[in-house]
């Protein structure tokens, strides 16, 4: 079956070859960090971008910390503005769904998650915290997703047979 990629899982995965990166184990926020020639500071406050720099609160799990920098890098690489100033209006929440939707597929890409032969997302979730070093309830929400992007694919190819 072809699995039908969204324009978002096409960016990441260029983004990522761009970067000469292609298995799991590459994924390290610091270095990607360097590589982008954005910089990256450790600091128990909560995570943020600010004036083009990227803070990941240190008090945070590894996992959670990749996970928040996989949200952070999102609105420096495609957003505009402080947020601060747009606390309560529906561009800021567009924004914050965008940063959380991009995270997922940055944090575990579908390239690297479509190597591996995953029929059961129970027993696939320790298997992509364990891999893509993230949350168990990251792993979920991914491994969700991904499962309906292959049912859709299913059903465009049998729409289109």
């Amino acid at each position: 079956m072809n699995y039908h990629t969204t324009l978002l899982e096409d960016a990441i995965e260029q983004f990522y070859f761009s970067l000469n990166i292609h298995h799991p184990q590459e994924l390290k926020m610091k270095a990607i960090a360097e590589l982008l020639e954005i910089p990256i500071h450790f600091v128990p406050i909560s995570s943020r971008t600010y004036n083009g720099e990227i803070i990941i609160d240190s008090r945070l799990s590894p996992e959670l910390q990749w996970e928040h920098f996989g949200h952070e890098l999102c609105h420096v690489l495609l957003h505009f503005g402080n947020q601060i100033l747009n606390i309560n209006t529906l561009f800021f929440q567009y924004q914050e769904w965008k940063a959380n939707n991009f995270m997922l597929h940055f944090c575990v890409p579908t390239f690297m998650l479509q190597k591996y032969n995953i029929t059961n997302i129970n027993e696939g979730i320790p298997f992509i915290m364990e891999e893509f070093k993230v949350t168990q309830e990251m792993a979920e929400i991914r491994l969700n997703h991904f499962r309906n992007q292959l049912q859709i694919s299913k059903l465009q190819q049998q729409f289109n047979a």
